[in-house]
Order: C-alpha cells, then sequence, then structure tokens
C-alpha cells in the first residue's frame, strides 16, 4: 500500500510520439497527475482520458505535469492516444504488472472482447489515479477495482486549489498502532 507523504514507485516508460516519462524527472512546480487505465478495450477509460485531456492545460496552470499509463503495447496506445485527440496529455506504454502491482493497482483477468469490439489483454490493470509531489512522495491516490466510479478531474482541481491556497498537506499518511 502506498502512503501519503512516502516516496511512490519509480515509472520509467515509453511515450506514445516518441521519448520517455521518467517520474523522477519530472519538472513540474507542483507535481504529476498519473493516471493509469486499463487500455484500450475499455470505453469508460477512453470517456475519462478524454477529459483528462481536457484539463489537462488547466493542471499544467497549476504546475502540474499531467501523463496517462496502461500495459497496453505501442500500438493499442497509439490508438487510445488518437482516439481521445491527445495533445496536452501524455500517454505513456508498457507498464509490467508487476509495477502496477507495486502501485497498489489491481489486476483482471480477460472476459473476451469488449461492447466496442476490442479484445481484453489476458490480464490488465484497473484504474488508478495519483497525484505524486515533485520529490516523488504521494499527495493523493485513488484505486479502483472496476472502471466505474472514478474521481472527477474538476473536483481534483477545485481540491488543488484549495491545497494550494491553504498550504494543505497530504492526509493518511498515520501508520502507528491503532
Amino acid at each position: 500500500m502506498l502512503i501519503p507523504r512516502q516516496n511512490v514507485p519509480e515509472l520509467d516508460l515509453p511515450l506514445v510520439g516518441g521519448g520517455g516519462f521518467t517520474l523522477s524527472s519530472e519538472a513540474g512546480e507542483r507535481g504529476t497527475l498519473v493516471c493509469f487505465y486499463r487500455g484500450l478495450h475499455c470505453p469508460i477509460c477512453a470517456k475519462y482520458l478524454t477529459e483528462l485531456e481536457r484539463l489537462s492545460a488547466d493542471f499544467a496552470e497549476r504546475g502540474i505535469n499531467t501523463v496517462a499509463i496502461s500495459s497496453d503495447g505501442l500500438e493499442r496506445a497509439q490508438d487510445m492516444a488518437k482516439k481521445i485527440a491527445a495533445e496536452n496529455l501524455r500517454v505513456a506504454y508498457g507498464l509490467s504488472l508487476a509495477d502496477a502491482r507495486a502501485w497498489g493497482l489491481y489486476i483482471s483477468t480477460s472476459r473476451g472482447t469488449t461492447s466496442i469490439g476490442i479484445e481484453e489483454p489476458a490480464l490488465f490493470s484497473e484504474p488508478g489515479l495519483f497525484l505524486i509531489n515533485p520529490d516523488q512522495s504521494l499527495f493523493f491516490g485513488s484505486v479502483n477495482t472496476m472502471p466505474f466510479v472514478r474521481p472527477h478531474f474538476s473536483e481534483l482541481l477545485g481540491a488543488v486549489d484549495f491545497a494550494i491556497k491553504n498550504n494543505y498537506p497530504a492526509r493518511g499518511e498515520y501508520t502507528g498502532s491503532v
């Protein structure tokens, strides 16, 4: 389990369009929003990432970089980037399932072809959304067991504004006896 105010695992993945994403090299003034998605097969992911693409410039205005990550290979990641018309949102691919598990993501098995006619991979990770501070510590995290009911990016922007204005710390950091 990831703990707020503690460092998260490193991520070092290729990006659609070339180059790479390395979490420890990110230069966002206030950090990086890491959005793990299920893959091209998921129509809910495409809708969710379209919204993140639309709001990525708003996150950037607040000093937060954005990236969407899946265990899909290059071709499927390119197809997703095209589907969501990614211009501001970087799309990384090739996440290992071991790395997904290190981030606390749930792993699912294939149920075959989805409602949009795309085959699910044999194994893939379920969604997760994390706001990582520039020092690579966790500020916010949300993990799903299903593709449904994810955090809304517009609400997260409001929370970021509140945290900035009030110097609000990451919460959930206590690991002692209860």
